[in-house]
């Protein structure tokens, strides 16, 4: 038996989770899984156009967050939380190290942290499902050591599954590709809808016609994302070559040489259409994805600005800089509406899960995190309310601790901790 309850199409090297459908469900029902993603840009926004007020269909977003306008209803800014063990140890490293876990992280030579948010729930509910996490990137990891002292490993990971072990970041979307359907072998190359053909066209044969227009409608969609996987893994490919040659990791050369996609528009949505379809499937209920490191090397030459993501957060309030900020907010945006608008019993799967969007400053080029940029979307499973902007910036250090937040989610996720970090309460009000 699959760990999953939902409907799988098994073919030559491959396995195809498919998304809920009524004419499968058990007769007895049971409540839809509750799903939790993070997604990670570092080195703060754009302060002057970061912001919200107000609640419902009333509520104003500003320019960064205009990519959130259609499914405002949905979403929750939060203003003001922080983290506390993250302020005042130095900049970079020491603001990214425990951004998630809420730890107190260690100088030097051994590397130390704390078991992030989404592995404490990875950790409960992982068992229910195939895969217990998905961990992707946008960007390569650092090494080395930073001038404070701090490991390059803070700064490169945002997932950790114990104090002195990240999480592997998967940067491929091929690979991330490959592992969802358990893809694998001399027969990565044919196509996973051909080998799971006869399967799909007897099951369309027994369920309802909206179910096979949903089926219909998700092979297309894996069909899509598989046809432009499919020019990321030749490029996979062809630079591990280059690089035997060369006689280099793969690692150490620059995009698009080592295989990754050139474009970042490109690498981005591929990673958020792979934790779409993870989700959708049941998968997997929990996710990461790091768009872009603490001392990002990326460069956005398709918003015209010329300085790499880390040098152009020390002029964080310049208009390229927002533009950066909004494209990487925009990623969330895309996410939650492609979840949106996947059923899911009388809601969708977004309703069914909490994104979560946030940096580790606030302001990059005074490396300030006494406030952390931050916005969920999702209602997750109807527990969260939403389309509200919630406002802690004058609340006291103690009433706007981020891990408070982290318990009052893994609260909702069936994670039940008397503390975790340095909060011991709940977040109020949300």
């Amino acid at each position: 038996m699959p760990i999953s309850r939902r409907k799988v199409l098994a073919g030559a090297g491959v396995t195809m989770a498919l998304p809920w459908m009524e004419s499968l469900a058990a007769a007895a029902p049971t409540p839809f899984p509750k799903r939790f993603a993070a997604l990670f840009m570092g080195n703060g926004v754009n302060e002057d156009h970061w912001g919200s007020e107000g609640s419902g269909a009333a509520m104003k977003l500003s320019k960064t967050l205009e990519p959130l306008e259609a499914i405002k209803h949905k979403i929750n800014v939060i203003h003001g939380l922080y983290n506390k063990t993250a302020t005042g140890q130095g900049i970079h490293p020491a603001q990214t190290g425990s951004l998630l876990s809420g730890a107190v992280i260690q100088r030097g030579a051994i590397i130390k942290a704390g078991t992030t948010i989404d592995q404490m729930i990875a950790n409960k509910i992982g068992q229910d499902t195939a895969q217990s996490s998905i961990v992707l990137a946008c960007e390569q990891p650092m090494t080395g050591y930073h001038e404070t002292n701090f490991s390059m490993a803070y700064s490169s990971h945002i997932s950790w599954q114990s104090a002195d072990s990240p999480v592997p970041n998967e940067v491929y979307p091929s690979l991330a590709f490959d592992n969802l359907f358990e893809n694998r072998g001399s027969l990565r190359n044919m196509s996973i809808l051909d080998r799971v053909r006869e399967e799909a066209v007897s099951l369309s044969r027994q369920i309802s016609a909206t179910d096979k227009s949903k089926l219909d409608e998700y092979l297309t969609s894996v069909r899509e994302v598989e046809k432009r996987v499919d020019g990321m893994r030749k490029n996979k490919d062809k630079a591990e070559d280059t690089a035997k040659q060369r006689n280099k990791p793969v690692f150490t050369m620059d995009r698009p040489a080592n295989g990754l996609p050139e474009d970042l528009r490109d690498h981005a949505r591929l990673m958020c259409d792979i934790i779409a379809i993870a989700f959708q499937t049941d998968k997997t209920r929990v996710a990461t994805l790091l768009q872009a490191r603490d001392l990002s090397a990326l460069y956005y030459p398709f918003l015209g600005v010329k300085d790499g993501h880390h040098g152009a957060s020390h002029d964080n309030n310049s208009d390229g800089y927002e533009r950066i900020a909004r494209f990487h907010l925009s990623q969330l945006a895309y996410l939650a509406t492609k979840l949106d608008a996947m059923p899911e019993g009388e809601g969708t799967v977004l309703d069914n899960s909490c994104l979560m969007f946030l940096s580790n400053m606030w302001i990059g080029r005074k490396h300030d995190n006494s406030r952390l940029p931050l916005v969920l979307a999702g209602g997750l499973g109807g527990t969260l309310e939403t389309g509200r902007t919630l406002d802690y910036v004058k609340a006291g250090n103690d009433n706007r601790k981020l891990c408070s937040l982290y318990l009052s989610i893994m609260d909702r996720m069936g994670v039940k901790l008397d503390k975790f970090g340095d909060a011991e309460t709940r977040l109020q009000g949300i």
